[in-house]
């Protein structure tokens, strides 16, 4: 027996924004999952508890809402985070992105249960071309953003040079895409840490060590901009 798994992320303000849209009531939705999807218990009662962040449907019922209001998951849910929910958010069955990636149903079920990826390089490239991830999604998904961060976070206290070739395998791209990106995180960091440290006062360095830290925890959030595509 599969574990239970989590209802999806559902951005209920979103659900009644389309719904109002289309001109639908509550009464309207809920007729129509029942009559196409088979889901006697949702009524308009069940619609407007979702809408309200009340509830929240589970995959099944996300399935069926978003294809009442003839929309994709994804445009219910934000910003997928997971292995299971950017699945989710494309309408897929598990069978779909196995066979994508080129994997047995069973081990795709116990991946994405565990949320931990462990497929090949080839697998990893065609889970990306099946799920369409984005460069940041795909290395969010196979569990590789806390190795990429540490390598970052040497790179700009460091030699950035140092860390070209192992961020460019990690990430499947060519170094010399990585070189301005990574000299500018460099520069970025470097010149935080000097203003902090310009500031005089008793204060400074409590203030350089504030800065710094705050910029080596989302040191992603630095990197990603700076890549030409992702």
């Amino acid at each position: 027996m599969r574990p239970s798994q989590p209802p999806p992320p559902f951005d209920f303000p979103a659900a009644r924004r389309l719904r109002e849209a289309l001109g639908m009531a509550p009464g309207h939705v809920a007729y129509g999952m029942r009559a196409s999807y088979g889901l006697s218990h949702v009524t308009p009662d069940t619609i407007v508890s979702w809408e309200r962040g009340l509830t929240t449907p589970d995959a099944t019922e996300l399935a069926a809402l978003a294809a009442t209001l003839w929309c994709s998951p994804g445009e219910l849910m934000g910003a997928p985070a997971t292995l299971r929910e950017h699945r989710l958010a494309r309408g897929l069955a598990p069978e779909d992105v196995a066979r994508g990636a080129g994997m047995e149903i069973q081990a795709y079920l116990h991946m994405e249960e565990t949320d931990r990826w462990h497929g090949t390089d080839r697998q990893s490239t065609a889970l990306a071309r099946t799920l369409d991830l984005s460069l940041p999604d795909f290395i969010t998904v196979t569990g590789r953003a806390d190795e990429l961060a540490d390598l970052l976070r040497s790179a700009v206290q460091n030699r950035w040079q140092a860390q070209l070739r192992p961020v460019a395998k990690l990430l499947a791209v060519e170094k010399r895409d990585l070189e301005g990106p990574l000299r500018r995180l460099h520069e970025d960091y470097q010149s935080r840490m000097v203003r902090t440290l310009n500031w005089g006062g008793g204060a400074s360095a409590d203030a350089s060590g504030h800065a710094g830290r705050d910029f080596l925890t989302r040191i992603l959030d630095h990197f990603w901009p700076l890549l030409p595509t992702h």
